[in-house]
């Protein structure tokens, strides 16, 4: 089912205003959940807005709260999300550090107790469309054991990387895990099998069935041994510059909620020279001979911007169900 972005947008601000939420803000967070779907990924936009919806309700996220600035030094800040809105919340403080590289050629700010983000992308989008190199990354409830453990011990703590590009944007939005859960829910609500393994089943052997996956909370991290370190380091960053809650205190809590981000945006030569470097790097990747006949080699984000596009001129794709759930808000 397409529906216009526009219609979209209308109706996430309609019950956001009736959730208590500002005309500004209601807006605000509307277009990032629309844009979200917008682009292709539906597990940030239309499919988590009910989950929004239940976290407002339940108090995990106050839709008044601003974030209170509580130290740094240089070009280094550290803010409390106060539990508010946490894609608002990541937007001020994407914001603050491309103010901080703009006067010292990088930025970094950090901030405690904030919310769910959503999609990690929209931020590097934001920073590369300011002409900023940006790094940022968040820690999460736990969903994904360590490297040899059975237990769910690791946050599948989402790392995102931006270049800005004169023809498009580089924006790596990635998950620790082969699949974000989000991803997962999304084959499992289609009865569909994952393409390649993403996980263990609750006998310990790999699989392609999401929902065994789900089940055992045992999902693959990327480069096996690998990325279980990294999600590891990135829970170890976002705790200690933010001074927040660690992936252990968050699932503790029993909520996904109160997390811990970072945000690093750093100012690059600007210039022919730079262009000439991108380009070079992206066309000797995709001058790589295709798997399959007639593919094609993607470089991070060219695929988002395509969809946008198709989304803009046919409409955006919608889960019927989900969308009447919205609709009866």
């Amino acid at each position: 089912m397409l529906i216009p972005f526009e219609k979209l947008r209308s109706e996430f601000t309609r019950v956001l205003l009736s959730l208590g939420f500002g005309e500004e803000k209601a807006l605000q967070c509307a277009t990032i959940f629309a844009e979200n779907s917008r682009d292709g990924v539906y597990t940030h936009g239309l499919n988590r807005f009910p989950t929004f919806v239940q976290y407002i309700n339940e108090g995990l996220v106050i839709p008044a709260a601003e974030p209170t600035k509580e130290g740094g030094f240089g070009a280094i800040e550290q803010w409390n999300g106060n539990l508010g809105p946490g894609m608002l919340n990541a937007q001020f403080c994407t914001e603050r550090a491309i103010s901080l590289a703009k006067e010292n050629g990088i930025g970094c700010v950090a901030i405690k107790n904030t919310s769910h983000w959503m999609r990690g992308g929209t931020y590097g989008w934001q920073a590369a469309e300011a002409g900023l190199i940006c790094i940022c990354f968040t820690n999460t409830i736990a969903n994904m054991p360590p490297w040899g453990g059975i237990d769910p011990r690791l946050g599948n703590n989402p790392l995102i990387i931006a270049v800005p590009r004169k023809e498009g944007h580089v924006v790596l939005d990635m998950a620790i895990s082969q699949y974000s859960f989000g991803k997962l829910n999304l084959y499992k609500s289609k009865n569909e099998q994952l393409p390649l393994p993403g996980g263990y089943d609750m006998e310990g052997n790999l699989t392609t069935d999401p929902a065994a996956i789900i089940e055992s909370q045992r999902s693959l991290p990327v480069g096996f041994w690998k990325g279980s370190g990294l999600s590891l380091v990135l829970d170890l960053l976002a705790t200690v510059l933010s001074q927040g809650q660690s992936t252990a205190v968050v699932t503790n809590n029993g909520s996904e909620s109160g997390v811990s981000q970072v945000f690093i945006c750093i100012q690059p030569k600007t210039g022919l020279q730079t262009d000439t470097l991108i380009e070079e790097i992206i066309d000797y990747t995709k001058s790589s001979r295709p798997e399959n006949e007639g593919g094609e080699i993607f470089y991070p984000g060219e695929n988002t911007l395509r969809t946008r596009e198709k989304s803009l001129k046919d409409g955006v794709w919608v889960d019927e169900v989900i969308w009447e759930k919205v609709l009866g808000l």
